[in-house]
Parts: structure tokens; sequence; C-alpha cells
């Protein structure tokens, strides 16, 4: 009888694979549940402070929504509503894109600067408290390493990476 897996057929996790995988995201939404609701009690989101705190750190305070979008990993649709949220509470604002008549600019707005240099203190000291705190040197070196890793370009073949 043959071992080898239908054609198509997909190739199971083994033991140590699936907890690994489950570990993974266990971590995930525990550091981001944990960052997420300190970051509400400063009266903001995840995903305002990601635009702010981009916006921040950009000349002229200001990005395209296609390169926001990108670095989120959000559609530009998706980001463009969360940017209407966040232009009617004065945090930010658009500008047309003269290279891109669809498109826009996000501009960190006084307001929004303010609210981000607010809630700083208290997002660093959660990171601090849910996720760099909680490890030794060696695991956050670790953690770049995979990350690395896991960023590198995916090449679709079976075989198992070196």
């Amino acid at each position: 009888m043959s071992t080898t897996p239908p054609v198509g057929a997909a190739p199971w996790l083994n033991p140590d694979e699936e907890r690994a995988w489950r570990a993974f995201l266990r971590v995930v939404v525990a550091v981001q549940t944990g960052t997420a609701r300190d970051l509400a009690a400063v009266g903001l989101s995840e995903p305002d402070y990601e635009v702010l705190s981009t916006l921040s750190e950009r000349t002229g305070h200001t990005s395209s929504l296609g390169e926001q979008a990108d670095k989120m990993g959000w559609s530009r649709s998706r980001l463009s509503r969360h940017a209407t949220r966040m232009e009617s509470r004065g945090l930010l604002r658009r500008t047309p894109d003269p290279a891109d008549g669809r498109g826009c600019f996000l501009v960190l707005t006084a307001q929004g600067l303010e609210a981000l240099e607010d809630a700083a203190p208290a997002h660093v000291r959660s990171v601090r408290r849910h996720f760099i705190d909680r490890l030794a040197p060696d695991h956050l070196i670790a953690i770049e390493q995979i990350a690395r890793r896991l960023e590198e370009p995916h090449v679709h073949d079976d075989r198992p990476p070196q």
C-alpha cells in the first residue's frame, strides 16, 4: 500500500507542528487583546494608532491611502472607511492625490498628533507588559529571526524549508 498522499491532498500537520501553530495563534490573540484593551482605555483602536504613528513618521505627516493600506495589510476600501471615521474625529484629513484621481493622501492633523502623543506612553507600557518584559533577550532575537523568515517571499513548492 502506498504511503504517498493522493495528488491535491492536504499535508496534515504532525502533532509538533499543530502545537506550534496553535501556540502562535494563542500568543497573537493574547498580545493583541491586551494592547487593544490598553489603547481603548486612552481612546484609540489599534488601527487608529497604526495610522497615526505611521503618519507621524512620514515626511509632511502624509501617506497615500494605498501605501498605508499595504502597510496594514488592509484593502483600500477598508482603510478608506476607517479613515472616514478618523477624519470625523479630527485625527486626520484627506487631500487629493494629483497623480491618482481616485486616490488620496492621509494627513495627520494637530489633533491627531496630540492624540498620538497622549497615547504613546500607554502604548509602550502595554507593549512592555504584554510582550517585551515577558521574554528574555534571546527570545526577542528568535522572534526577530522568525519574523524575517516569514517575511521572505514565499516560493510555492512542496519542499520543507531549509
